[in-house]
């Protein structure tokens, strides 16, 4: 599978994935940027996600392997990758199992451990909207499921915009979706490069007691917490995260 892209500016290469129900234009700010201090900036929409194909089976081994063709067919062979959430987690596939691939890899607000479903609810939620709901009654709608405003305004822009229904591939996220919030590490595989794991500080997603997971895989794991931010690191703290992610992939 070729994933479709959204590309800024030259230089050495970054490569930004994006977490479940979001796409590369999420990072659009971020990527601007990015690309402004000199480096090719290169957003990429998931499986399932924003432009790129729909596909029935979505685990992290598959989502590696989708980005690691991309880039092959963008004449890419090697570059630094920033992966937030479950982009983070197709980041650390990518880095396991094509480290030559993977110059540096810095990981979002995400760990290599399973996680509670905790979308389900949500998703069901999403399938029951029927076509030409207007925006307000679908936000009302979901409200049970979400009760985070925010959230909800984040999952409506996956709606057509003739509301017609989702552009994501709900039906597969759904069908996928415990091996989204699943890991499971290749067998003996390490990544020797420089990563940086950075949290939200008002975040769960990344505890303590992962850190000794994180260093098994990556053994040269640094750590960081980003102030102010919850799991919506780019979102909730951007110029910070921003010098975060250019201190680490520098020109």
């Amino acid at each position: 599978m070729i994933l479709n892209a959204v590309e800024a500016g030259e230089g050495p290469v970054l490569v930004l994935l994006h977490g479940l129900f979001g796409q590369a234009r999420n990072f659009g700010v971020l990527q601007r940027r990015l690309a402004a201090g000199g480096r090719r900036v290169v957003a990429l929409d998931m499986p399932n996600h924003g432009a790129s194909p729909h596909a029935a089976a979505m685990d992290y081994r598959l989502m590696a392997d989708a980005v690691a063709k991309t880039l092959a067919a963008m004449g890419i062979p090697r570059a630094a990758v920033m992966g937030h959430s479950m982009g983070g987690k197709a980041a650390m596939m990518l880095a396991l199992t094509r480290p030559e691939l993977v110059a540096r890899l810095l990981v979002a607000d995400i760990a290599p451990v399973s996680y509670p479903s905790r979308w389900v609810p949500l998703v069901e939620a999403m399938r029951g909207v029927p076509p030409g709901m207007p925006r307000a009654e679908v936000d009302a709608a979901l409200a049970s499921a979400e009760p985070d405003a925010g959230v909800r305004a984040f999952i409506l822009t996956n709606r057509k915009p003739d509301a017609s229904g989702w552009r994501i591939g709900l039906e597969e996220i759904s069908a996928t979706l415990p091996a989204i919030m699943g890991w499971e590490a290749p067998d003996n595989a390490t990544f020797d490069g420089p990563t940086l794991v950075v949290a939200g500080e008002h975040s769960r997603y990344i505890r303590t007691e992962n850190r000794p997971t994180f260093r098994a895989l990556f053994p040269h794991a640094r750590f960081l917490t980003l102030k102010g931010a919850s799991h919506w690191l780019h979102a909730d703290q951007p110029d910070a995260f921003a010098a975060v992610v250019e201190g680490f992939a520098p020109v």
